[in-house]
């Protein structure tokens, strides 16, 4: 992997990191403490929050277990589809290029359709200019 790439996946990480750090003491926070009077906090509340802390990291902890569990086969199942996929289109294209070319329009041939008017020759007066009398 090229070091600005994997400079990326590091930034990345640490904000999805952030992110879900974040979102766990925010929803902590608001469930544990309730007064918010005291500089400290209560024994209470304090108890509460090491519970809710450790449940989300569980959980969390879980969470990327069976996600690291069910990558390969979600990936196979990508790679499957994405094959089948492939299939048909290189077959198509497989077959139109072996049809038949046929004439396009213009192109001169056994039966040439009308196109725009040909170019007057540099010396032929123009028909119905001023001054040529027609």
């Amino acid at each position: 992997m090229e070091p600005a790439a994997e400079h990326q996946q590091q930034l990345r990480s640490l904000r999805d990191f952030l992110l879900v750090y974040n979102r766990m003491t925010e929803l902590c926070f608001r469930h544990c403490v309730s007064n918010l009077n005291y500089r400290l906090l209560t024994g209470r509340e304090e108890t509460c929050l090491d519970s809710c802390a450790g449940k989300l990291v569980h959980s969390n902890h879980r969470l990327m277990r069976a996600y690291v569990a069910l990558m390969p086969s979600i990936m196979q199942r990508r790679v499957a589809d994405y094959e089948a996929g492939a299939a048909p289109a290189s077959q198509s294209s497989a077959q139109e290029k072996q049809a038949p070319v046929t004439a396009l329009p213009g192109a001169g041939g056994p039966n040439p359709s009308p196109g725009p008017p040909a170019a007057p020759d540099p010396g032929e007066p123009l028909q119905g200019a001023p001054g040529t009398g027609t």
